[in-house]
């Protein structure tokens, strides 16, 4: 039986409402108004949207399907039209979408879409019961937004943690003026798997939602975040793997690694590029453009060819540490957004992160590597320009050891650089929360979708806003901001989604010019689904 958490209550009960009366929820008594996602306000700066007059229309069918990840694997999922990833949308710039999403889930379940890193009208984001009602089965809903921002993007739901299923694609909005020059694209889609195949990501949440502490008589004294388990911290559970990097698991469950009773849990998993714990979830799998390394996809074409590469990390609790043996990498956007070009042997990617790189191309077979950063399995896709043996499935091109590009690291580029300004407010979002007793939270507050209002981080239209990133928890998060993207620092990249290590502090900035409700969440989808989660509101 799926595990019901409190969102989906929440939203199979609230399916019946109205966009317009969920916005019209109010925050605490004798707290400022807060501007509707469906408003006046947002409907003026929708206006000043450069529009290029053209519609692009679109069928999004929710639905559950088998589908094929290569090798004789398949699995019973949820994906959009029966494929995963989705089929990809291309528009341009300017260009207005008219996405219809129609629900056809199994067990009444509700969705959405949510279309990440697009700043676009906030009754458009996708995010039940901030913005709109969640769909429900059977039901339809017709997303319309202009895309005035060239880039890489893509959508998921925004419902629960089906974001670990199959139902996402990628959303590239074109640039009409492409200041580019490259021969090819090839958008490269990563993800973690196990859905259908150990079990589901509401199995996998009811599992974590237990705690560690609970796995072995409640918490350990001074363990406040991250995988701080006393007697246990540490503990290697690479012998718990077979070849394939898949949790060798009892009929009851239990793994035959530990004797203990955690199917999903993973722990051991340590990056020095993540400062320490790497991640929370065991997966078989990891594919790229949905295969799985011992029967990937290709592409083909010849040698000499200059290549961009759009990479999307869709996983759910895995960043991918990203290389093309014997290649390298020129880094030129992030986000979608453009940066001050810089060489590479490959790039670091959390979840809901994006990456696009130029690579010039040699003669012959090249694997393209996808490291799943401190877990000791990796996916992989192939460059085929000319002859060749096939690379083994578990190659690991030297490049992967190599100088790895990180966000930190790049600058943005001239044009889109915010220009300076004295900063208005400034908000402390301490990242807390613990493995102990899954309580993950934001200023030590788990968001409640019962009274998604009641604490909200506000801001007025008009104003320069920095946002402190501290955490203090032993574990890295991606932090995203949905409907803006800001800068890290007074000139690091443009982005929407990034890194903040443990026990470290990010400083970003973003133009409050978007007006509407917003949330702010980490992208582990079980730490935003268990509260690390926050609505940032323009006031009214």
């Amino acid at each position: 039986m799926n595990h019901m958490n409190r969102r989906s209550v929440l939203l199979a009960g609230l399916g019946i409402a109205g966009a317009g009366a969920l916005a019209a929820c109010s925050n605490a008594a004798g707290a400022p108004a807060l501007v509707s996602p469906s408003g006046a306000a947002v409907a003026a700066a929708d206006k000043k949207r450069t529009r290029s007059g053209r519609t692009r229309e679109l069928n999004l069918t929710a639905t559950q399907a088998v589908v094929d990840l290569g090798a004789g694997i398949t699995t019973r999922t949820w994906a959009f039209s029966g494929q995963v990833p989705g089929k990809e949308v291309r528009i341009s710039a300017g260009d207005t979408l008219a996405a219809t999403l129609s629900n056809q889930l199994p067990n009444q379940a509700t969705t959405s879409v949510h279309w990440h890193g697009i700043a676009l009208r906030s009754d458009m984001d996708g995010v039940p019961p901030v913005t709109q009602a969640a769909v429900r089965a059977g039901r339809n809903f017709t997303y319309r937004f202009t895309a005035d921002a060239p880039g890489t993007y893509f959508f998921h739901p925004h419902v629960g943690a089906q974001l670990d299923r199959g139902l996402y694609a990628p959303l590239i909005v074109e640039d009409p003026k492409e200041p580019l020059s490259y021969d090819e694209e090839w958008v490269v889609v990563l993800d973690d798997w196990l859905d259908g195949v150990t079990g589901t990501p509401d199995d996998v949440f009811a599992e974590l939602e237990q705690g560690m502490g609970s796995m072995h008589g409640g918490d350990t004294p001074g363990s406040s975040s991250g995988h701080d388990m006393g007697d246990m911290g540490g503990m290697d559970m690479s012998s718990s793997m077979n070849g394939n990097s898949s949790p060798t698991v009892s009929p009851s469950g239990t793994d035959m690694g530990t004797g203990m009773g955690m199917q999903f849990m993973l722990m051991g998993a340590e990056s020095r590029l993540l400062g320490g714990d790497a991640g929370d979830v065991k997966y078989p799998y990891h594919l790229v453009n949905g295969r799985v390394p011992t029967d990937p996809v290709v592409f083909r074409t010849k040698p000499g060819k200059r290549i961009r590469l759009r990479l999307i990390n869709a996983g759910g609790d895995t960043a991918y540490r990203v290389s093309l043996g014997g290649h390298e990498l020129t880094v030129t956007h992030t986000d979608g957004f453009p940066v001050r070009h810089q060489q590479a042997d490959g790039v670091l990617i959390g979840m809901g992160e994006r990456y696009d790189v130029l690579v010039t191309l040699g003669d012959g077979v090249f694997p393209l590597v996808a490291l799943a950063e401190g877990k000791n399995a990796s996916g992989m896709a192939l460059v085929r320009t000319g002859s060749g043996s096939t690379p083994k499935p578990t190659t690991r091109p030297k490049e992967l050891d190599g100088m790895i590009m990180t966000a930190s690291r790049l600058r943005a580029a001239d044009d889109v650089r915010m220009p300076a300004k004295k900063t208005d407010q400034v908000h402390r979002i301490e990242l807390t929360g613990s493995m102990m007793t899954y309580n993950w939270g934001i200023n030590g507050k788990r968001f409640d979708m019962n009274q998604p209002t009641a604490h909200p981080i506000t801001v007025e239209e008009g104003q320069r806003v920095r946002l402190d990133f501290v955490n203090t928890t032993t574990m890295w998060h991606p932090m995203h901001l949905h409907g803006h993207t800001y800068q890290l620092g007074t000139s690091g990249p443009r982005k929407d989604t990034t890194i903040v290590l443990p026990k470290k502090t990010v400083s970003v900035f973003f133009d409050a010019d978007n007006p509407g409700q917003w949330m702010l969440h980490c992208h582990n989808a079980y730490h935003g689904e268990a509260g690390m989660m926050a609505l940032v509101a323009y006031e009214g």
